[in-house]
């Protein structure tokens, strides 16, 4: 199978570079080969310098015109995919490429659709801020409640969907908040998102951390939009994917 890594930045010159060099590094195991897609979202840092050094042609650069988002990078790196699952990779180094196989391995056991990274499962819960940690517990609350399922942290930033599945959905947000809609849309499709435990460090907005209060109210507001079907789940004239029914028991997966 082919991982896509979508890496989406915006003036990260510190950290890009090393990101994307500790992916490269990654052994996904047996089977699995990897594309790397960095999406710029029109960085003013010196980042884009750094881009354009890339020469690896597992790496691909797509430069952003203008800025339009976290979201609107997503959705840039989603359309440019050609792996059979997608992976989200936040380019600022509060979680490790390292972990990436992991999310493979569950795929592999499971047929899992969506497999997502928990902080809390991962048992070393970190947090700079107060709000980040309650706004985090709310979010997945809401989530539980609002789709049926059994989360312990949607509000994690590395999260894995098969390829099919993530193209067929009627993305529509440009910011922070496409994540949700990510979430909210696989659910409302009928899949199920299974969780492997990860580690986090978490950065300061002094070192550039840039989510604030106000993404977290228009998370909430993306929750009920969707909830309420104001929001088709599927793009018009797609083929709806069928959901992978989830294996529990590994030495059931024919081999």
């Amino acid at each position: 199978m082919k991982l896509s890594v979508i890496i989406c930045c915006y003036n990260e010159r510190e950290t890009i570079a090393d990101v994307i060099a500790r992916t490269q590094r990654v052994d996904l195991g047996p089977g699995w080969e990897r594309e790397i897609l960095v999406v710029d979202n029109f960085s003013t840092d010196g980042t884009r310098d750094i881009l354009r050094q890339i020469s690896d042609p597992q790496v691909r650069v797509i430069l952003h015109e203008r800025n339009m988002g976290k979201g609107m990078s997503i959705r840039t790196g989603i359309g440019h995919m050609t792996g059979d699952y997608m992976i989200i990779q936040d380019a600022d180094k509060e979680y490790d490429p390292a972990e990436h196989p992991k999310f493979c391995r569950k795929v592999e056991e499971t047929g899992a659709t969506a497999v997502y990274g928990s902080r809390i499962l991962g048992g070393d819960v970190k947090y700079k801020y107060a709000h980040a940690y309650l706004g985090v517990r709310l979010w997945t609350f809401l989530t539980n409640l609002l789709f049926g399922s059994d989360l312990t942290d949607v509000g994690t930033g590395t999260k894995m969907v098969r390829g099919d599945v993530a193209k067929s959905l009627h993305l529509t947000l440009t910011g922070f908040n496409l994540e949700f809609e990510l979430t909210n849309k696989v659910l409302l499709a009928g899949h199920q998102i299974l969780e492997v435990p990860i580690s986090y460090d978490p950065r300061t907005y002094a070192e550039g951390k840039k989510i604030t209060m106000r993404d977290g109210l228009k998370v909430i507001m993306t929750m009920l939009r969707d909830r309420l079907g104001l929001s088709p789940v599927y793009q018009k004239g797609v083929s709806v994917p069928t959901a992978n029914p989830v294996v529990h028991n590994p030495a059931k997966i024919s081999k």
